[in-house]
């Protein structure tokens, strides 16, 4: 798949936007020509005066800060859709259920769609579909169980919640700064991968799949993407 012409120009909040993949989503977002929110616990600088992109300090915790940053109370433009790429060092699954559950109860009062980049431990492993890769450790060590932990609970918090408006896009095994090619496979609940087991990603192509869902939403809740194959399988 690749990035397609802007259907209609819209602003876009980014929660997480100072890190890896909120900073490339932002990148993507604003070469498409959309208005993008740039949320972070500390709003980042304005070094980019070409791009309309917009700084704003908010802690996803606080229900009033999330709603008063996507309704543009600073004079920033109401958001029509925000992207939730948060990540904690070291793990914090209590912070990061809890700003999901925020983000989705604002979300809701104002009718927008939430697209939340994940995790891959929450997808099922290729050939056995009763595995979680969180519990696979030919993708997930040991060391690193916790992280995939956290990223399954926070997709059972978008799934219990009343808003419907969502997806949860799972990474594949390996993500990690790269090319943009503007392709990508992309999945529904199971870990994509090459003939040779391989399954990776460059941030920049999932952002390009993050804005390929958002401007034409599927109809999955649960999605993921890899990168562009010709000998991949599920």
């Amino acid at each position: 798949m690749s990035a397609g012409p802007v259907r209609s120009r819209r602003t876009i909040a980014v929660i997480g936007a100072t890190g890896m993949v909120g900073s490339r989503v932002i990148d993507e977002a604003a070469a498409r020509g959309h208005r993008v929110l740039a949320l972070s616990r500390r709003a980042a600088s304005a070094d980019r005066a070409d791009l309309d992109v917009t700084p704003v300090a908010v802690d996803a915790r606080d229900p009033q800060a999330v709603r008063e940053a996507l309704t543009g109370a600073a004079s920033t433009g109401a958001a029509d859709a925000v992207v939730l790429a948060l990540r904690t060092v070291p793990v914090d699954e209590e912070f990061l259920v809890g700003a999901t559950r925020t983000v989705l109860d604002v979300a809701a009062e104002l009718g927008i769609r939430v697209l939340v980049v994940g995790g891959a431990g929450a997808l099922r492993s290729p050939g056995d579909r009763d595995l979680l890769v969180a519990h696979n450790p030919a993708y997930v060590p040991v060391e690193v169980r916790s992280v995939a932990a956290a990223g399954i609970a926070q997709l059972r918090t978008c799934r219990a919640h009343a808003h419907d408006d969502w997806s949860y896009l799972s990474p594949p095994a390996l993500l990690q700064p790269g090319e943009r090619t503007g392709r990508y496979r992309r999945g529904t609940d199971t870990l994509l991968t090459t003939a040779d087991g391989g399954s990776w990603i460059s941030a920049e192509d999932l952002a390009v799949a993050v804005l390929d869902d958002l401007e034409t939403p599927g109809r999955e809740h649960h999605i993921t993407v890899a990168h562009h194959d010709e000998s991949a399988q599920a």
